[in-house]
């Protein structure tokens, strides 16, 4: 027997009025295909301020009394999906190049940095910290900065508590890992504060405002471009060429690609879905 789930219809005015803001303040578009996210991601904004529908969200937004409305809306809007080291051959690659890039400079002890764009709820950034405690531990490499920036402070939040559930932990991570780095409580596990600390958590939204200061030898921003306009697309390509040292790798997602969206970066040679600035003087079409 198929049970069909009916999902309620989003009228024209409340999707246009929440995608435009979803759009003014992340650079996310919102196609009309997707308008069940809008009803499945406010639900529970819908229940919290005792309203029904979309269409009352919108008015109450746009009567202007409501000061935090606009961010509680674009916070619950933003895709927040992640896991531990998510498509995990990719952290080994990771590995490789920074190990590879201590061991160029000649100077071992250096101190790498890590910048992680939409980090989300922490996941990404955690994984990279445990990643690298390993590989200080094996190759001498010293513990890399790692910064990690979102738009959502509700998902920094979560981030710098450290806490997950049962479900979120077994994602990726295996179970003596998860012993070594977390503590079990009341169901969930949190994250010991060593692990935590290892990270610079910061809100930034990506779109509209600079990067973190000084410059990185790796910047993950990995399934953060999907959703965004061509035209804002290419200011965070601009952004990010910007705060990459030279010789330092981009990593996206693994739907992303440089490849016809941008002429500042090119696959890298040595670590293959990974990218690298294009030279000075050497930036190619994006066509």
């Amino acid at each position: 027997m198929t049970v069909t789930v009916a999902i309620p219809a989003v009228s024209t005015r409340a999707m246009t009025v929440l995608s435009a803001l979803l759009e003014a303040r992340t650079g996310q578009q919102l196609a009309s295909y997707r308008s069940w996210r809008l009803d499945m991601a406010l639900k529970p904004l819908l229940r919290e301020r005792e309203i029904d529908t979309l269409d009352q969200l919108v008015a109450l937004l746009l009567d202007g009394r409501d000061a935090t409305i606009g961010d509680r809306i674009v916070e619950a809007l933003v895709n927040g999906e992640s896991s531990f080291f998510r498509d995990q051959p990719v952290f080994g690659l990771i590995g490789k190049a920074l190990v590879a890039r201590a061991e160029a400079s000649g100077q071992h002890g250096q101190r790498l940095r890590i910048w992680c764009a939409g980090c989300a709820t922490g996941q990404e950034p955690l994984s990279l910290a445990m990643l690298f405690a390993d590989l200080a531990e094996s190759s001498g490499i010293a513990m890399p900065e790692i910064v990690a920036t979102d738009v959502s402070e509700g998902a920094l939040a979560r981030a710098r508590s450290g806490r997950y559930t049962q479900f979120e932990i077994q994602r990726g991570l295996p179970i003596r890992t998860a012993m070594r780095w977390f503590n079990g409580d009341r169901g969930d596990w949190v994250a010991k504060p060593e692990l935590v600390r290892m990270i610079q958590f910061r809100r930034q939204n990506l779109v509209s405002e600079a990067p973190p200061p000084g410059r990185f030898d790796a910047v993950l921003c990995r399934n953060v471009l999907l959703y965004l306009a061509p035209a804002i697309k290419a200011r965070v390509f601009l952004s990010v060429a910007d705060a990459l040292a030279p010789g330092g790798v981009l990593v996206l997602g693994a739907g992303e690609t440089v490849i016809g969206q941008t002429g500042l970066f090119e696959p890298s040679r040595a670590y293959r879905g990974l990218y690298q600035r294009v030279a000075a003087g050497m930036t190619r079409n994006a066509a």
